[in-house]
């Protein structure tokens, strides 16, 4: 593999980062410099303002109104927006249920469901997880029966991330309990505004209301939202995991966080020497961004793998997840007092109380409290070196 880019590849980098210099508004850019909380509001505007470009989904075919561009084009594109301080786009509908839509859905589905999705207008969340049914996800008890034109679903789904804010959600839904429970799952898409739909906040230990459960009451869904064929959601809810593990490698957000990281590591507080000087600090800050740099090609593999992600992409996920969860411990730590734990009120950006800590004072506690679930969710991390031992290695 030729690590260097070329000069193609660095005069789009040249291009994006004009872009973004010129058009990422000033609130948007403070809002993720300042970590504060994510807002819907916000994130759709960001989304319209790439989908003007052209650029609101860089992993989309040009067919439906994507970018078109290659494996090398969307990692520059994702590092330049972490670093520029653009908030990550909704993975949930770009990235996760919009490559089903493409691959399994009739023409009319994707007519109807990707303008929405590429454009921010329509919010999407994931359906999958359940009470007594998360890594074990084949055991989900969510039940979508026929009854003419129409599945009547009841039941419970759980962690469902921003569910207060969708307009969607895609669901994996019990269709028969007939043969092995893989061979008995739909992948069924539902309005959230459909009567017997009810959402509940989870508080998480950061104090926020980032997840949900969601409960389905005798909820009527046109059978024109099955995507696919009956009883074969479980080939699709896999072929849709392999992209969302490949997600959750993060690069850009970790390359643009490694060098915050570096910038608070080197500042000296209270007369004291910068942490950058300690040398117990500084061998866990290099040791950590050589693996950020060995993830980094890892994924550049296995995008350029013109099989798209397979099994591979459990080794993403689990890399990843665990370099972002050692990241936020140093950057908790390099903070020090500065590391406030959580005042809710504090992350709007409007707040204009009292604060804790100096003016660089950010949630770093509460990040870090807040990422202990990056090794669980998108299938735990146990779970995904299971897999790299019978797909992979082939043990």
């Amino acid at each position: 593999m030729n690590l260097n880019y070329t000069a193609e590849q660095e005069a789009f980098r040249a291009e994006v980062r004009q872009f973004l210099h010129d058009n990422l508004p000033e609130d948007i850019r403070l809002r993720t410099e300042k970590r504060l909380r994510p807002d819907k509001a916000t994130t759709q505007r960001w989304q319209k303002i790439l989908s003007d470009k052209g650029w609101g989904a860089s992993n989309w075919p040009k067919e439906y109104g994507g970018t078109g561009w290659d494996a090398i084009e969307q990692l520059i594109f994702e590092e330049e927006c972490a670093a520029a301080g653009a908030p990550r786009q909704l993975d949930f509908g770009l990235r996760m249920v919009a490559p089903v839509i493409m691959s399994f859905a009739t023409e009319e589905q994707k007519q109807r469901f990707l303008p929405g999705i590429l454009t921010g207008e329509d919010w999407w969340c994931q359906g999958y997880s359940e009470p007594g049914a998360g890594s074990d996800l084949a055991s989900l008890r969510t039940s979508a029966k026929r009854d003419g034109d129409k599945y009547i679903v009841n039941g419970q789904k759980t962690w469902t991330t921003l569910g207060q804010h969708a307009d969607w959600i895609f669901c994996l839904v019990r269709t028969s309990t007939e043969g092995k429970p893989q061979q008995g799952i739909s992948f069924l898409l539902i309005d959230m505004k459909t009567p017997g739909v009810t959402v509940r906040p989870i508080i998480m230990l950061d104090g926020e209301h980032e997840v949900n459960e969601v409960y389905f009451d005798n909820v009527e869904v046109p059978v024109e939202n099955l995507i696919g064929e009956e009883n074969r959601g479980w080939t699709y809810a896999k072929f849709l995991l392999g992209h969302e593990r490949t997600g959750l490698a993060n690069v850009g957000q970790w390359k643009a966080m490694m060098t915050r990281l570096k910038q608070v590591a080197r500042e000296t507080k209270d007369g004291q020497q910068p942490l950058i000087e300690n040398t117990r600090f500084r061998d866990r800050l290099a040791q950590l961004d050589i693996e950020l740099k060995a993830l980094e090609l890892t994924v550049l593999r296995v995008l350029t793998d013109e099989k798209g992600p397979g099994p591979q992409a459990s080794i993403l996920k689990v890399r990843g997840t665990e370099i972002g969860q050692n990241m936020f411990e140093l950057l908790m730590e390099a903070m020090g007092t500065d590391a406030i734990a959580h005042i809710p009120d504090a992350l709007e950006l409007d707040y204009e109380g009292a604060r804790v800590g100096s003016e660089h004072a950010t949630p770093a506690t509460g990040d870090y409290l807040n990422m202990r679930k990056l090794s669980i969710f998108g299938g735990s991390n146990e779970i995904q070196r299971n897999i790299i031992a019978q797909m992979v290695l082939g043990l």
